[in-house]
């Protein structure tokens, strides 16, 4: 039986017996009425959240039932349960679907760092962690087994943001490091040191609920709640998580509506001692047309940045990868990979697969010809064609920004620089005209080329975090 309708149960079975028969139906009868439209929307942390159709019923209940609610609570859930209500309010004008507001109980205190639902959630509550009898079940938390810490190799790039995740993984929320907030270029261990945390947890806390998933999910994600007017599920489903790692947070740039529903569930999870892990390629501070209060929250735990791997951890990083595989390297082998993959991890591992997989299906001894000889291949079959409109890709990619948006005639910053740093790249690195960029840029006049490109040469020089800018996407752009 239901939780919930095993507390029905219980204040049925205990209703006041009248003098006689009739007028205890009557009161079971006006119980059955009144309880019929109150619903469980969710139990977290001894948090009850029940759905009622108006403040009349909220009042109802706390004046006639009460003590009787408490007691089957009591029984049925255990002591220190927090009673809250979501009230229906009058339907605004344009919205299908009534909104609702969240109430606390006066049965029991305010929790001190409660957070209250914005309005124009929707009441239909459909959560995917909560089973008949509002029990929470286990869910997968995309975690590749694989991100380990064991397979997590430290070095000076690296070695202060890993010491701050193994803290973490011993005591999830429980740290100052909430959130922690990993930034770096691309492919430099972000996601591989967030997923470690996850997977540490679930080994050493079984019963906590760990997610993964990459901000263009979660955005997707909401987006499909807001069409079927399910904002309040969307929410309610992540504020059961206990460990929530996001990774590329900065592609919230420029998505208000996400931004405002990630506010709320950042909030909520930090107050209530659960812990946040984000990924970005910039820091905090650097993440153009985002809200200022979640910049703040941002701020609120550590920032810790992960550099690309200096020559001595690419030199572990491969020894690491292949010792797996039962291969072992001279050392003039080693320093040659090293110093062949300077840019990132990622970019390592992918020429360590590559020359595993050719010793193995030439059956070659690997050697620092044959080296020498895959790394030439690959670079060969990897050059990249560099015209406008891959710039705009990496250039939109990198600001977090759509193409539309960057070919538009608007002249906010956060789009503008974006654009006039794309004009620069396209004439510094292919052959076409100020008039042929301006056409491909939206229709822009030759003159706005000109002066697009002048101004970021000019501003680079004194301004560092154009320079930051400048020196990111020409190695996002080459490399």
């Amino acid at each position: 039986m239901m939780i919930w309708q095993r507390c029905l149960q219980f204040m049925r079975d205990n209703l006041n017996a009248a003098e006689d028969s009739s007028d205890l139906k009557k009161l079971e009868k006006s119980f059955d009425l009144l309880f019929d439209k109150v619903q469980p929307i969710s139990l977290v942390d001894n948090n009850l959240t029940l759905m009622v159709p108006s403040d009349f019923y909220k009042e109802y209940i706390e004046d006639n039932y009460l003590s009787l609610l408490s007691a089957a609570l009591k029984k049925n859930i255990g002591k220190g349960v927090k009673l809250w209500y979501s009230v229906m309010e009058n339907k605004p004008n344009g919205l299908e679907k009534p909104v609702t507001m969240n109430m606390k109980g006066k049965s029991v205190p305010t929790p001190k760092m409660q957070e209250t639902m914005p309005q124009g959630f929707s009441s239909n509550i459909v959560n995917p962690f909560v089973v008949p009898g509002i029990k929470k079940i286990n869910i997968d938390s995309n975690l590749k087994s694989d991100f380990s810490f064991d397979n997590y190799v430290e070095g000076e790039s690296n070695k202060f943001a890993a010491t701050v995740a193994r803290s973490i993984a011993k005591r999830p929320g429980a740290t100052a490091f909430n959130p922690l907030f990993l930034y770096g270029g691309y492919g430099v261990g972000k996601t591989h040191l967030g997923q470690a945390v996850g997977l540490e947890v679930k080994s050493q806390f079984p019963d906590k609920v760990v997610l993964y998933l990459s901000s263009e999910k979660f955005i997707q994600q909401f987006i499909s709640a807001a069409k079927a007017h399910k904002q309040t599920e969307f929410a309610n489903f992540y504020q059961m998580v206990d460990v929530l790692i996001i990774d590329d947070i900065q592609f919230l740039s420029g998505k208000s509506a996400t931004q405002d529903s990630f506010f709320h569930i950042f909030d909520y999870l930090h107050q209530n001692g659960k812990q946040i892990i984000l990924t970005s390629d910039k820091a905090p501070v650097d993440i153009m047309d985002i809200q200022d209060r979640i910049v703040s929250r941002f701020k609120w735990g550590l920032s810790a940045e992960i550099k690309s791997p200096d020559l001595q951890t690419r030199k572990k990083i491969i020894v690491d990868k292949l010792s797996r595989d039962g291969i072992v390297l001279t050392e003039d082998m080693l320093d040659f990979l090293a110093a062949e993959a300077k840019t990132n991890v990622r970019e390592l591992i992918g020429v360590i697969n590559s020359v595993i997989a050719y010793s193995t299906i030439y059956k070659s001894e690997l050697s620092l010809e044959l080296l020498k000889d895959t790394i030439n291949k690959i670079a060969a079959n990897q050059k990249k064609i560099i015209n406008i409109p891959y710039i705009q890709d990496v250039v939109c990619d990198y600001f977090g920004i759509k193409r539309e948006q960057l070919l538009s005639k608007t002249r906010k910053r956060e789009i503008a620089l974006p654009r006039q740093l794309a004009m620069y790249f396209a004439k510094e690195l292919t052959n076409a005209t100020f008039t042929k960029i301006g056409e491909e840029m939206g229709g822009k006049d030759h003159s706005t080329v000109m002066y697009a490109c002048d101004t970021i040469k000019d501003v680079s020089k004194i301004d560092k975090e154009v320079k930051k800018y400048v020196k990111d996407l020409a190695e996002r752009i080459k490399h």
